[in-house]
Order: structure tokens, then sequence, then C-alpha cells
């Protein structure tokens, strides 16, 4: 009887070395891919769902990295290749869809040429038959002009292309397996929805095995036959995807799937690992008509801030021969925002949500319109009124790492803006407040002297948070402020967002393409399209009755686990 593996993992132990010694990732794992299957790796940052699929390429640091154990590839232990054999075997037989394309694609070379460069290295083709195999290839990823993809540079074509770029050089060669780590991490979800229908479709195509790597368990749930759930560099669970989600076993798991924002009932909070595992988790329902009370609260008010009729115009410089062209980012947007609520900002990439929300701080000027706040008309202040305005409406960074310096310690960054508006009157004061908002984080004192790239992405994160309400802002814009957290951490972040918007009376606008977070946070939801508002209204409302064709599309588009 044929062997049904195509690879098969044998006691693996993955560890790197580092200052403090040598540090263990993963610890004594074994499992196994059948050939035609489609296998789910789940698990947070730090669990080693990259890094055994960096073992299973041949990826990892020669000098840093120790690996015992065995990774059978059809038979054979790929971990005793030479690099000249395993260049044979990469890219050719087994392939691997990185999770950043930008970063993963050569900025100074098109997209043709890269994806060519693949099939010129591994088949005997001729430069024409390259060439013609790549446009076939740009369109079997059904991706729009491909003949005009084929000469552009990766900059010049959206985020859900340039996967499709990296998924076309990936199954150039015709791989018998194919490793998707993160592949739909940074896209919408209706881009999202077409690169795991893409990847389906091609795993039924070519009956090639596709190990497809997320911390996403719905995500996974839609695209898996089998899944594989790993905790801190162990393996805790395996099992068919009916299994994982209607019956899982392990506690990490469990939480796992707890710790996802539903489109059913409304919570206060969301559950976090940390608190199913201490049974400190209370689950409180926010039924319609507390929704209602709180609303005639916030809605009886005047608007902390009045957006009428904003455009915002951007313009490309015309050549010799070609008009100069105007693009409307932001086009005559007008709603309200009102104290203590929380507007949720949703949209497709390149619908206008971070052009608005950098028009309302003043970091972009409106090319036409009015923003006022507290009634003042912010197009006509000083320069010298905007930065005193820049203590009451902050922003909450998408990436936290790039916003923060790493040259200064994490107490230094959060001094630092209190000096500029004179918070405190001394030194001692502000160390003081500085330690009080890290706790209120849920970080301790000694995070004080660390450097931001001792900290994980949700630490980082919190830090963010500690800067933004360190200036006692009136109004927070959260500009996809948790799409790049693990969805435990996640759930952390928002039930904080929550917690301090109690505290403090925080008004907040929530960007996000996470419409499952929209849902959870906030009150009233507005649905932005190429610049212009689609769908404007109560959050629960649209989720449950959506008017308009493009707001059905995102919230179909949205995983639903099973």
């Amino acid at each position: 009887m044929p062997d049904k593996n195509l690879l098969r993992i044998e006691n693996l132990s993955i560890s790197f070395e580092g200052k403090k010694g040598r540090v263990e990732v993963i610890h004594n794992s074994s499992f196994q891919i059948n050939k035609n299957e489609i296998v789910g790796i789940v698990g947070e940052s730090g669990s080693g769902k990259s890094v055994t699929s960096l073992a299973i390429m041949g990826l990892l640091p020669k000098k840093t990295s120790f690996v015992s154990g065995t990774i059978e590839f059809l038979g054979q232990n790929i971990l005793n290749l030479k690099e000249k054999e395993f260049q044979k075997v990469r890219g050719n037989e087994i392939s691997m869809i990185f999770q950043e394309p930008m970063s993963a694609l050569n900025p100074s070379l098109t997209c043709g040429f890269q994806v060519a460069e693949v099939l010129q290295n591994h088949t005997s083709l001729s430069s024409s038959e390259v060439k013609k195999e790549t446009i076939a290839l740009f369109k079997k990823v059904k991706l729009p002009r491909p003949d005009g993809i084929y000469s552009s540079y990766p900059h010049q074509i959206s985020g859900g292309q340039m996967q499709r770029v990296m998924i076309a050089m990936a199954i150039a060669c015709k791989p018998k397996l194919l490793l998707a780590d993160e592949p739909t991490t940074a896209l919408d979800v209706t881009v999202q929805k077409e690169i795991l229908l893409l990847l389906k479709e091609l795993q039924q195509e070519t009956g090639m095995s596709l190990i497809f790597i997320s911390h996403d368990l719905s995500l996974v749930s839609e695209i898996a036959d089998r899944v594989l759930v790993f905790y801190k560099g162990d393996l805790v669970e395996e099992g068919t995807v009916t299994q994982i989600f209607k019956s899982p076993k392990a506690d990490y798991t469990k939480a796992l799937l707890a710790s996802r924002p539903t489109l059913g009932e409304r919570l206060e909070q969301l559950p976090t690992i940390a608190s199913l595992a201490d049974n400190s988790f209370k689950k409180v329902v926010v039924t319609p008509s507390l929704r209602a009370l709180q609303h005639k609260k916030i809605y009886t008010q005047e608007p902390l801030l009045k957006i009428i009729n904003v455009s915002k115009e951007y313009y490309s410089k015309g050549g010799i021969f070609t008009k100069k062209q105007t693009i409307k980012a932001v086009d005559g947007v007008s709603f309200s925002v009102f104290e203590g609520e929380t507007l949720g900002l949703v949209g497709e990439s390149g619908c206008g949500k971070s052009t608005l929300g950098k028009t309302i701080l003043q970091l972009e000027k409106a090319t036409k319109g009015s923003i006022y706040y507290r009634g003042k008309d912010l197009t006509k202040v000083s320069k010298q009124d905007i930065r005193k305005l820049r203590k009451e409406i902050q922003l909450i960074f998408q990436d936290p790492y790039s916003s923060l310096n790493p040259r200064t310690p994490i107490g230094e960054a959060l001094m630092e803006p209190m000096v500029v508006h004179n918070i405190e009157t001394s030194a001692r004061k502000r160390k003081l407040r500085v330690q009080d908002l890290l706790n209120r984080v849920g970080l301790d004192e000694t995070y004080f002297h660390r450097y931001p790239h001792e900290l994980s992405g949700g630490q980082r994160q919190r830090v963010g948070i500690a800067r933004t309400i360190a200036m006692e802002p009136k109004l927070v814009i959260c500009d996809e402020s948790v799409s790049a957290l693990d969805i435990s951490v996640q759930a952390q972040v928002l039930n904080l967002l929550n917690e301090l918007k109690e505290d403090f009376g925080f008004t907040y606008i929530f960007i996000s393409h996470d419409l499952a977070v929209v849902k959870f946070m906030a009150d009233q939801l507005l649905v932005m399209n190429q610049g212009k508002i689609e769908e404007l209204g109560d959050a629960d409302e649209i989720y449950a009755n959506p008017t308009k064709e493009y707001t059905k599309k995102l919230i179909d588009a949205i995983p639903k686990g099973i």
C-alpha cells in the first residue's frame, strides 16, 4: 500500500543561540501532512508556527539555530541535505507564500521578472515561454491586467494584488507542498475571502498539499481539512476542523475560540486566555434595552465633532502627454461624533478611512469642507492652536513598533509628550504618573526602563495606549490599532480600550477592516467606499439588516467559523 504521507515530522526540536544562552522554541513536536490535504496550523505569536515552516523550507539561520529530530519529505530526511541540494527542492517541490508581500517582493524589480526568475531557475523553458507562462500564472491567480502587472513594480499595485503575485511565484513550479504563512493577515475581509477561495481552488486543481498558518481559528476553519494547534512551542491539539471547533479538548484551544468577537450577542467584555484560565471571566451580555439607555445619554447632547462636506484630493503629476489626475481620497463626507461614543469606521483598503482620520487630526489639510471640534472649525485655526488641540485629539497607531523610537526607553517615550504639553510640574511627578499609567494598561513599573525591541506586539500596543491616555485626550482615533495582534491579545486590548473609555470619558473613532472587532466596539457604524459614505447608522442594526450591497458583501466575507 503506497504511503499517503507527503511530510512526516518526528520529535522536532528547534533552539536559538542568544545573548542569554540557548533558548528552545519548539519542543519535541511530531505530526504529518498527507498528500492532497489542507492542514491549518494555528497559535499565537511565539507559538512556533513560522519557525516550523522555516525549518521545513531550510531557511533557519545556520549559525544561530539548532534543529534535532527528522523532517521527512517523500521519505527523505531533508535536514541532512546540503544547501545546494536543498535549492533544488525549495521553490520547486516545496514552496512558500510569506506573510508580508511588501517586504518579500523586491521593490526594484518588476512583478513579472520576479516570477519569471523562479521559472528560469527551475525549468528549461525559453525566455519567451517563461514570459508566456508567467502571464498565464497571473491569469490563474486572477490578477486584473496580467500584461500590465507583468511590467509593474510592487509599489504600483495593491496589497491583495501583491499577495497574488506571491502566490503565482509560489505555485510557478507546481510544488507538491505549499506553505502559506499568515497570507491574509493585513488584507481586507473581501480580499481575504478571495485569496482563501483561490488557494482552495489551486489546491483542488493541482492536488498539492497546503499548510495554512494563521492565528485566526475561524479563518482556518474556512479552508482546512485538519488543524494543528501550537502553544509556546508545543503541539497541544490536533484533529479535523469539526473536532477542533465543535469539541476542542485543550483549554488553550477553547480559550482561543472564545476570545474572538462574534457577530451574534454583544458582550460587555471579551473572554481572554488569562480570564478563562483563572475563572475570573463573567459573561455579561449588553441587552438592546441597556444599549438604548446608553445611547439616549450619548445622543441627546451636542456633537463633540462635526464633519461637514469634507473632501480630500490628491493630484498626480502629469507628463508631457498626460493630464494631471485628481484622486478623491475623501469625497464630500458629512457626519457627527458625540461625546462618549465609539464610531466604527469600516471599508476596504483605499476607501479613505485613514485619510479621513488624518484630516480630522489636521495631519492632512482638507481640500473642501469644515471640521468642527467643540464648535471650533479646525480647518481655520492657527498652527499654534492646532498644537494645543493635539493634546485633546490623539491617535493610536496601527504599528506600535514604528511609532516608538527604538533608542528611547519606554518611560522616557511616555514622559516626552507630557513635557511638551506641560503635564505635571516636575520630572518626579511625571515618572510617578507614567508608572501609574503602565500599571493601568496591564504592564508593571519594570517596563519603565525597557526598550521597544524587548516587548511583544501586544505589550508595545499597550505602551502606545498609555502614551495616548497620558495626554488626557477627549477624542481618540484608533487606526487599525489591533489588526496586527493575536486573537487573545486583541481581546485584552479591546477590553482595555472599553475600560479606559468608561474611566476617562473617551470618545473613539475606531477605524478597522475587521468587521467582527468593530461590531464589538461600535455604537454607530460608518461604512466607506471609494471616498464616500455608503451607509451610516446603529452598528447592530446595520449588521443585522444592511441596506447596501457593498455592506452586505463586507459582512458576508467575515469568516464565521463552524
